[in-house]
């Protein structure tokens, strides 16, 4: 299964290499996909690469095969969401003049108070591993309390009831700051092995990732630390009643 950068970029790589006969740079593939360093291309390369949808021609520049594409993508149906305007990046939220209805119980947000618009990343699992985030294409009106300064955030939709001990239900929006490096007992976005994403409880021990459940009918996860990458810290949370 493949997310939804990998399929975006498998999408832009096959729109090129038909358009002009080449494949697009790493630098333009940075730009379209709005991905913050080229280090973030490479992963999204491999990762298709080991997938078995791309190939790198060895000793030649910007030399990529399209193998196989997924089977959504042979459908004639088929559409990519409309690609957002990089500018602002996630990185830097936008100033919000309203609130969306029926999200704003019990956060505060006052008619005074000041909200910032971040995006709607798409549905995260508090339970077992479901497919990795999505970009969102809507964004979200949350207090300003909830943000760093300089930081990125991004919201999602919580599916599943791992988290219910620690406060986090099913259909509750979860606000998260970007960062890749997180502390035990920090609640966190992991993406495991680049294509699984869920909500837990951070945990290290030596060499290996505990993904602890606040929920005693889910057992505690442990990946080797190379399998596990922090997308995220949960700082914030919104319900509606």
């Amino acid at each position: 299964m493949l997310t939804s950068k990998q399929i975006e970029l498998l999408a832009l790589i096959k729109e090129r290499l038909e358009a002009d006969g080449i494949p697009p740079s790493f630098d333009e593939m940075k730009d379209a996909l709005d991905l913050r360093s080229k280090s973030g291309v490479h992963r999204l390369v491999t990762a298709l690469e080991e997938r078995g949808f791309i190939r790198r021609l060895p000793h030649r520049a910007r030399a990529l095969e399209i193998l196989r594409l997924p089977e959504a993508m042979e459908r004639p149906d088929f559409r990519l969401p409309p690609r957002r305007d990089p500018a602002p990046r996630r990185g830097r939220p936008r100033r919000a003049d309203a609130t969306p209805a029926g999200l704003a119980e019990g956060v505060g947000i006052g008619a005074g108070a000041g909200a910032i618009e971040v995006p709607i990343m798409g549905r995260i699992a508090a339970g077992l591993p479901i497919e990795a985030i999505s970009d969102g294409a809507t964004h979200l009106a949350v207090p300003a309390t909830m943000m760093r300064a300089g930081a990125g955030h991004y919201a999602l939709e919580v599916r599943g009831d791992s988290m219910i001990e620690a406060g986090i239900s099913d259909g509750d929006i979860v606000i998260i700051r970007e960062q890749s490096t997180a502390e035990t007992g920090d609640i966190v976005v992991a993406l495991i092995e680049d294509h699984e994403a869920t909500l837990k409880r951070f945990r290290r021990k030596g060499a290996m990732i505990a993904l602890e459940a606040a929920n005693p009918a889910y057992e505690t996860r442990l990946y080797p630390d190379h399998l596990v990458r922090v997308q995220g810290r949960l700082v914030g949370l919104i319900r509606s009643y």
